[in-house]
């Protein structure tokens, strides 16, 4: 497309007519399963949720699929599931389709026409910084930090390591994770560098010009690389914050829905080979999918105890259901006894949660550029393209409308598929108060203090 405009018509085209000709009868009636066998992977998380509930509550075996869900050791074991086909699909970082389809790490085509969920993060220090973060941060009238906390408050204990000749070790839990770029967006709004990627020079550490260097750590082994002293504090989902504040080791300073207010967090990936060889059965997953989301929050999060006791599971998260109620239920405990309402913590359908927008796509593509994974500059329509051969809206409208005319969901509960184009409006409510268009990516990147723009390493 010679311009965003035209691309934007070409988008919002391709929707209505999806829309349209199912509304004609054109679209034949949904056929059986190509696949009714599968195996779909996990991390440990609480995310994960929409998984287990579509198995759990039968909503799979609904759509005439028999699914078998494994946890898996870690995101690169995951991912390497789905690509050679041990896994027909599987709980997802936002990042690791897009990443995966541009190449950086391993190279495949991967796609996502469903999102799991928003916010579900935190990060969290151990108690020896946070003794020190807390002479830098105020108080409220009860004694209690003012939140949201701020990476200014950590600026001074970080230059004090610098100074001393010690590095300020940071985790997170993988390159291309929500994790990694929330975790180096509040250190940045901080004025502390998490350092660059230079992938065409063969360093993919991500340490280049580090004030903070941050690690790649498995979600369920955070609190004890944290209670071993190998890092000073770390980014991840749920329960792994709270189990830091619940084994007395570490205090979550800040979540994610502080950071940016209701960012996207997990996907469920598929190969685009898989797609298009089964695509009532990819469907039917969505539509399995969708309705366990729409359960996890129904009824004002009515149904949340009851997941907490299904995630509980050794199966799913096995962590105690306690810890995982925490967050799971519309609180957080920050420090030891101090808990409180963020009934948004965990978000599986409201808000439109579950549908694949473009313009989360390209943030996350941004921030890939901002710091080194992507080498070189890319225009504008570059970051369309990827979005759209990757975030499957049209899956997502044709699972919706399957719904919908089964009668099992209203029209009013999904977007507006005749005006929909995948791109949500300008976003302000950033910790740094810095505004994301999704329609603007370059604009977008030239925003930011510190990060690259259009220089190449």
């Amino acid at each position: 497309m010679s311009s965003r405009k035209e691309w934007l018509r070409a988008v919002k085209f391709l929707i209505v007519s999806i829309s349209l000709a199912w509304s004609a009868g054109a679209i034949a009636e949904l056929g059986e399963p190509e696949k009714d066998e599968l195996t779909i992977g996990f991390i440990k998380l609480t995310d994960m949720a929409p998984i287990a509930v579509a198995y759990e509550l039968g909503y799979f075996e609904d759509e005439g699929l028999f699914v078998t869900i494994e946890a898996q050791a870690n995101w690169k074991v995951l991912l390497d599931g789905v690509i050679d086909g041990q896994l027909d699909g599987a709980h997802m970082l936002a990042g690791q389709p897009l990443a995966a389809t541009i190449g950086f790490g391993t190279e495949a085509h991967i796609v996502t026409p469903f999102s799991m969920d928003l916010n579900g993060n935190g990060i969290t220090v151990s108690n020896d910084i946070w003794a020190q973060m807390k002479e830098n941060i105020p108080k409220r009238a009860d004694g209690k930090p003012v939140h949201p906390i701020k990476a200014d408050a950590l600026k001074p204990v970080v230059e004090k390591y610098a100074d001393e000749g010690m590095p300020f070790n940071m985790g997170m839990v993988f390159p291309v994770s929500t994790h990694n770029y929330e975790l180096r967006y509040w250190l940045a709004a901080g004025g502390l560098h998490p350092g660059f990627y230079a992938p065409h020079k063969g360093d993919i550490s991500g340490q280049i010009d580090a004030d903070v260097l941050l690690s790649v750590t498995p979600p369920p082994q955070m609190p004890a690389t944290l209670e071993a002293g190998t890092i000073y504090g770390y980014c991840v989902g749920e329960p792994w914050n709270q189990q830091a504040v619940f084994k007395g080791i570490g205090v979550p300073v800040i979540t994610d829905y502080e950071i940016w207010k209701d960012n996207p967090e997990k996907v469920f990936g598929m190969t685009k080979e898989f797609t298009e060889k089964y695509p009532n059965t990819t469907v039917r997953v969505v539509k399995a999918l969708i309705r366990a989301a729409k359960w996890l929050d129904e009824n004002n999060n009515a149904n949340r105890m009851e997941a907490v006791e299904i995630l509980a599971r050794s199966e799913y998260v096995g962590a105690d259901a306690e810890v995982i109620a925490n967050s799971m239920t519309g609180t957080f405990e920050y420090e030891k006894g101090d808990k409180r309402e963020v009934p948004d913590f965990n978000v599986f359908f409201r808000y439109n949660a579950t549908y694949p927008y473009y313009s989360d796509a390209i943030w996350y593509l941004t921030q890939m550029r901002r710091w080194g994974q992507i080498a070189e500059p890319k225009s504008d329509e570059w970051y369309f393209d990827v979005a759209k051969n990757v975030y499957r809206t049209d899956i997502y409208a044709i699972a919706a409308q399957e719904l919908i005319a089964e009668g099992l969901m209203s029209a009013g509960e999904f977007p507006d598929f005749e005006t929909e184009t995948g791109f949500k409006p300008e976003q302000t409510e950033f910790l740094d108060g810095v505004s994301y268009d999704g329609s603007k990516p370059n604009e977008y990147l030239q925003k930011l203090a510190i990060g690259l723009k259009e220089e190449v390493l």
